[in-house]
Formats: C-alpha cells, sequence, structure tokens
C-alpha cells in the first residue's frame, strides 16, 4: 500500500520578478517558443515568395522535358530515383500485401495535428512502424512505433496477419539500407565532419533493455558492402539505419477537398511542401511508393498537355525558398522508390502530388531519438525520483533537496513526462490497440513515475509554507514553480479544450481523444488538483 498523501494549500502573500530567471528559457516554454519563432519565419518566405510571384507560376519539369535529366543532375543530385523493375519481385509481393493487410486491418489514420493553435485532420491517413520503444514527432504530434518483429523483444500482435505485414517492411527497411549506402558510395557523400556528433539510436541500442535485433540484413553484411575506410563506413551506415518507417495512405477520390500547390501549378497536393522533421542530420530518407493502379489511371501515352499527368500521383522538389531554379516533378508508380541523400532535406523542400488512384508510401528515417525513446525518457525519470525519499521507519516521504536548480529539473521533467508522453499517446485513444497492446505496460509504468513527480510538487509545496528557508532561498523557489506550474496549468487546459473539440468529437469512438490523466477535485487519492489556479494564486501571494 503506498504512502498516504494530502493536499495542501497555502496562505496569503504577494508576487515577485525576475527571480531565478533561468528558467524562462528552459523546458517546455522554450521548445514552445522555438516552433513558433520557426512557423512565423517560414509563413514570411512563403509570403515574400508568393509576393514575387504575384500571379504568375514558377517552371517545372518532368521527365518528359529535354532539360529534365541536366536540371536533376546539376541542381538535384543527392535525389536518387529508382523504377520497380530494380527491385526484387519477392520484396514487392510481401510488402505490398502488408500495406493491404495493414489497410484491412484499419491501422491507417488521420492525425489530428497542432499548427498555429489550431487542429487539423492531416490529408493521409498514417501509420508507424519501427524500432521498439521509439517515437516520431511532427506537427507537434508524437506518434508511437507498432514494433516490428525484435530479438529479445516480446511483441503480441492481435493478428499473425499483422506480424507479417511488420516482418515485411523490416525486410523493406533493410533493403533500402543497402540501397542507401551504394548510392551514397557512389556519389562519395563520404564527410564525416559535420555529423560526428549526430545522435543516431541504432535498431540495438534504443530500448532500456538493450534489446538486440537481427533481420534480413545483418551488421556483418553492412560491413562487406562497405569498401570506404572504417569510420567513412560506421558514418555511413548510421546515416542510412533508419530505425523506424512512416506509412501514408490517401484515396483522393474519398477527399472532398486537396489543396492545390501554389507556386509552379503542379495541381493537387496530398502533402505540402516541407522539409522532413526531427531527423538525424544529413540523414538519408528512403521512400517506396504503391499506387492501386488500374488500367483508367495508368500515366496515359496521348498526355500533351504541359506539365504532370494528373492522373498519376507525383513526388515535387524544389530548392528552398528559390525563384530562378525550376521544380521537377517525378512520376511515382507501383514499386517505384526515390532516396533524398545527404542535406538534399535541409536544401530542398518536397511535396506529394496526388494522382487519381489510391496509394500507399513507406518512407524509412533515421529519426533523431535522442529525445523521443523509452531509454530517454525511463533515464529522465529515474534522475527527478533521486530526489524522493522514503522514511525507512514509515511510509512518509520526503525530499532529499530543496536546492533550486534541483527543483526546477525535476518539475521540467514533470511536464515532460505528462505533456510529451502520456497526453500525446492518451490523445491518439485506443488506436494502438488495432495492432498491438505492446505500449500499455510503458505507459502504465510511466504514468507510475508521474503520480510520484505528484507527489513531489505537492512536497515543495509544504516546504515553501513552513518558512524553514531564507527568504532570499525561499522567493527563488517559489518564482521556479510558478514558471513551471503555470505552463502546467495551461497545458493541461489546451490538451482538455482540444479532447472536447468539435474535430474529436467526430472521430470514431475507438479512436477519440482521452484527456489522461485527469481527475476531479473529489479524488482523494491525487495530492494536488487538476486544475491549478488556486494553488497558482497562493504562490503569487506567497513571495514577499
Amino acid at each position: 500500500m503506498g504512502p498516504t498523501v494530502k493536499r495542501h494549500f497555502l496562505g496569503p502573500f504577494r508576487g515577485a520578478d525576475g527571480i531565478c530567471s533561468a528558467v524562462k528559457g528552459g523546458g517546455a516554454e522554450r521548445g514552445g517558443m522555438k516552433r513558433r519563432a520557426g512557423e512565423r519565419e517560414k509563413e514570411l518566405k512563403k509570403k515574400k515568395l508568393l509576393e514575387e510571384l504575384g500571379e504568375g507560376k514558377l517552371p517545372y519539369l518532368t521527365p518528359a522535358d529535354a532539360d529534365f535529366h541536366h536540371l536533376q543532375k546539376t541542381r538535384y543530385s543527392k535525389l536518387i530515383f529508382r523504377k520497380s523493375d530494380s527491385v526484387p519481385a519477392e520484396l514487392h509481393q510481401v510488402v505490398q500485401k502488408g500495406f493491404l493487410t495493414l489497410r484491412k486491418h484499419d491501422c491507417f489514420f488521420q492525425d489530428l495535428v497542432r499548427i498555429k493553435g489550431k487542429d487539423f485532420f492531416t490529408p493521409v491517413s498514417r501509420i508507424l512502424i519501427g524500432n521498439p520503444g521509439c517515437t516520431y514527432k511532427y506537427l507537434n504530434t508524437r506518434l508511437f512505433t507498432v514494433p516490428w518483429p525484435t530479438e529479445g523483444c516480446e511483441i503480441k500482435y492481435c493478428s499473425p496477419q499483422i506480424h507479417d505485414a511488420c516482418k515485411a517492411l523490416i525486410k523493406l527497411n533493410d533493403y533500402l539500407h543497402i540501397e542507401a549506402v551504394k548510392a551514397l558510395q557512389g556519389q562519395s557523400l563520404l564527410d564525416t565532419r559535420d555529423i560526428k556528433d549526430a545522435t543516431v539510436i541504432d535498431r540495438d541500442q534504443n530500448f532500456a533493455t538493450s534489446l538486440t535485433e537481427k533481420g534480413s540484413f545483418s551488421k556483418d553484411q553492412s560491413s562487406n558492402n562497405c569498401n570506404v575506410p572504417e569510420d567513412d563506413c560506421t558514418s555511413l551506415n548510421k546515416r542510412t539505419s533508419y530505425n523506424l518507417t512512416l506509412l501514408n495512405y490517401m484515396d483522393p477520390l474519398q477527399m472532398p477537398y486537396l489543396k492545390q500547390e501554389p507556386y509552379f501549378g503542379m495541381g493537387n497536393m496530398a502533402v505540402s511542401w516541407h522539409h522532413d522533421e526531427n531527423l538525424v542530420e544529413r540523414s538519408t530518407v528512403a521512400v517506396y511508393s504503391y499506387s492501386c493502379e488500374d488500367s483508367s489511371a495508368e500515366e496515359t501515352s496521348d498526355w500533351n498537355l504541359k506539365g504532370r499527368d494528373p492522373a498519376v500521383w507525383h513526388v515535387g522538389l524544389k530548392v528552398a525558398w528559390d525563384i530562378e531554379t525550376p521544380g521537377l516533378a517525378i512520376p511515382l508508380h507501383q514499386g517505384d522508390f526515390y532516396l533524398m541523400l545527404d542535406d538534399l532535406n535541409m536544401t530542398h523542400q518536397h511535396c506529394v502530388l496526388a494522382g487519381s488512384s489510391p496509394r500507399f508510401s513507406s518512407t524509412h528515417r533515421v529519426a533523431d531519438c535522442s529525445r523521443g525513446t523509452l531509454e530517454y525518457i525511463f533515464g529522465r525519470c529515474e534522475l527527478a525520483l533521486q530526489n524522493l525519499q522514503t522514511d525507512s521507519n514509515s511510509t512518509a516521504l520526503s525530499l532529499k533537496s530543496l536546492e533550486t536548480a534541483i527543483v526546477k529539473q525535476v518539475e521540467e521533467i514533470h511536464n515532460e513526462v505528462e505533456f510529451e508522453w502520456l497526453r500525446q499517446f492518451w490523445f491518439q485513444g485506443k488506436r494502438y490497440l488495432k495492432c498491438t497492446d505492446w505500449w500499455l505496460k510503458p505507459m502504465a509504468k510511466l504514468e507510475e513515475f508521474w503520480r510520484k513527480m505528484e507527489i513531489m510538487t505537492s512536497l515543495v509545496l509544504q516546504e515553501v509554507r513552513k518558512k524553514e528557508q531564507t527568504e532570499e532561498q525561499r522567493n527563488e523557489t517559489i518564482s521556479c514553480l510558478l514558471l513551471v506550474l503555470t505552463e502546467r496549468q495551461r497545458l493541461r487546459h489546451e490538451w482538455a479544450a482540444r479532447c472536447q473539440s468539435e474535430a474529436a468529437e467526430s472521430l470514431p469512438e475507438e479512436q477519440k481523444p482521452e484527456c489522461h490523466p485527469f481527475w476531479s477535485d473529489e479524488e482523494s487519492n491525487m495530492p494536488l488538483p487538476f486544475d491549478l489556479e488556486e494553488v497558482i494564486v497562493h504562490l503569487q501571494n506567497l513571495v514577499q
């Protein structure tokens, strides 16, 4: 039976400014400011580019144009395109069967993402598959991997067919890894100076229990295919060792509206212009495409109009924020794949142009998991809980230190666990149970850690009420608490509102967001209320 905890409310006092100013630049607040600044910068660049264009459109080329190959070699040389006949037929078969299996089991979901303070459904439905315990964040949304089969890791899939689909994708992952290594070798893109500090969580390093994994492509094979010095080979493998794949599905005919491509007049976009987020610097992105073409959707031989065939899916590329260089639109058919090598994802932008038939894609990435694995967040929890101690003679809990820096660190970890993990996971409803229940145990463990951190917050509040610290120390502690708790209060209300939004309510029952953790004031097992307004007001009144 756990220790008994009580809520503690504080007496009245006046507020302080400027104390513990180092906190103001830290934690979730800093991350939010950085994201908002990036969004503003992007909007300003887009506005400037459209103003320069006026009513006109920029030129773009397709493979049917005479200058296409010259332009690709000179301005898009780090884009490598491969036709489907270069891929083994057996691999096509198992991967395409896997796509259809996941679709049949309703494993693709439109994400409810956050852009400029508003929620939007993505036109494309997605599922993330990859290393156990790994996540990928885009548009303020953290996706959690459906783990692919991994030696040493027990994964219970909802059906043997889903297991086979995930196994097929790891085979594709290994194949694309080899192809990316070959492509980088061919272009001699082996300079490692800029990426020595890049963080890569390899497949055998990403989970807290140091899982190992052997797919159809082993490390020995990788080394044998790397005919370059050892240091360069290591770098090359890290830049191509995909730890997850983001699968996409869309049927354009089921979409009531698709945005028009604004700069070149390329037509309907399934995915707007963007750089892929959250990747290891200069890592390769590999994309395998499978459009469910029939005779009516095939590229027509009598297509004579200028530009791309709108019945066929294309990937569009352009030099980022440039109006001098023509863009590219490259058709994508069943089984084609392309690689974006080295820094192409940073210097260029890409979009996906919709055709008329349904399409799947598997986008393999070296995600920057430095802050996005269970190993990482469990480590953060353990660091925070080092400041909590239990009296050996009772169940009473206390804090080892009230140093401002330690209080600040613990409370920021508290926020990170709640808003970057627990609320992100439960906002996506029960979608992951369509494939596996693998995430339930680690999320329960995270919630257990989080509950202990709620107790730790209440213990800090008790201590500042006692007035046993010097006035300066006490004011510093209160000021730091105010910053972190104000952010916690803001984010709790934001997540609660998102869960009750019209868009959220429109989702099927198993996909509806859950506002979790949530508790009412009557629940005595929680040391603090969900709504922290009263606590914050009391703290503001405490500072002298």
